[in-house]
């Protein structure tokens, strides 16, 4: 969430320190492969494919995160750190403008894979939109 302000800037890459979106898309990516090292029970996964995305409204950016491996394990953990640390690369970019941004509702929204299997959040999981 942030000033509408701000987000126009993000969208006309017109803020000071440069194109925000692609250096958090880079962060994100990166975030996704270091998670083992940043969580401590995480162990390493061998992380084949990373995709930040951002839907850019009025007053918050959307961030989504997808990661693909072939690993035995689910790569949740490199998604969740994927958005985070891509939000926080937003915020740590536009602090100079808007030191009221706030980061919101960081969820698992859908995951394959895995020991336990397929997961998509629904509704009954406090899906706040009705999109799940």
């Amino acid at each position: 969430m942030m000033a509408p302000e701000t987000t126009a800037a993000i969208a006309s890459n017109t803020t000071p320190k440069g194109d925000v979106l692609a250096t958090a898309r880079v962060a994100g990516i990166q975030a996704a492969k270091a998670a083992a090292t940043l969580l401590p029970m995480a162990h390493p996964v061998l992380v084949g494919n990373v995709f930040v995305n951002f839907i850019v409204a009025d007053d918050h950016i959307d961030v989504e995160a997808g990661v693909d491996t072939v690993d035995r394990t689910g790569v949740e953990m490199e998604a969740l750190v994927s958005v985070t640390v891509a939000a926080l690369t937003i915020y740590d970019m536009c602090k100079s403008m808007d030191r009221a941004m706030t980061i919101e509702q960081v969820a698992l929204w859908e995951k394959t894979g895995g020991r336990s299997g397929p997961w998509r959040r629904t509704a009954v999981d406090g899906d706040v939109d009705g999109l799940g």
